[in-house]
C-alpha cells in the first residue's frame, strides 16, 4: 500500500449459490480467481471457502476503494462475470465495507 493513501482498508465479502448441477462449475470460476486475484496490486486476502449447505463464500480484502475498483475492472473479473450467470442460482449476496478495525498488512 502506498503511504500516501488514507482509505481504509475494503472488505467483500458474501454468497454465491450454484445452480443444481453446476456446483463444479462455479467452483472452479472461483477457484480460478484466488491466485491471480491475489497477484493484483493492493490485494491485501482473497479467500473462498465452500459451506456445508453447497453455497460458496468468499472474502477479499484489498487496501483501498480505488484498488478494488481495478481489480473489478480488470479483464480477469469481467470474463468471470461474463460467465458466473451460467452457473449461478439467482444473484450475489455480496457486502462490502471500510474496515474499522486495525488490519495489519495495512501498516506494512
Amino acid at each position: 500500500m502506498n503511504a500516501t493513501t488514507t482509505d481504509a482498508p475494503i472488505a467483500l465479502y458474501g454468497f454465491l449459490t450454484p445452480r443444481p448441477g453446476h456446483a463444479d462449475q462455479l467452483r472452479q470460476l472461483l477457484l480460478d480467481l484466488v491466485e491471480p486475484s491475489r497477484g493484483h496490486d493492493g490485494n491485501l486476502q482473497y479467500h473462498l471457502h465452500e459451506q456445508e449447505d453447497g453455497r460458496f463464500f468468499l472474502y477479499e480484502v484489498w487496501a483501498s476503494q480505488e484498488h478494488l475498483d481495478r481489480h473489478n475492472a480488470s479483464p480477469l473479473l469481467s470474463a468471470f462475470m461474463d460467465a458466473l450467470p451460467a452457473h449461478m442460482e439467482g444473484v450475489p449476496e455480496a457486502y462490502s465495507g471500510k474496515m474499522r478495525s486495525r488490519y495489519p498488512a495495512a501498516a506494512a
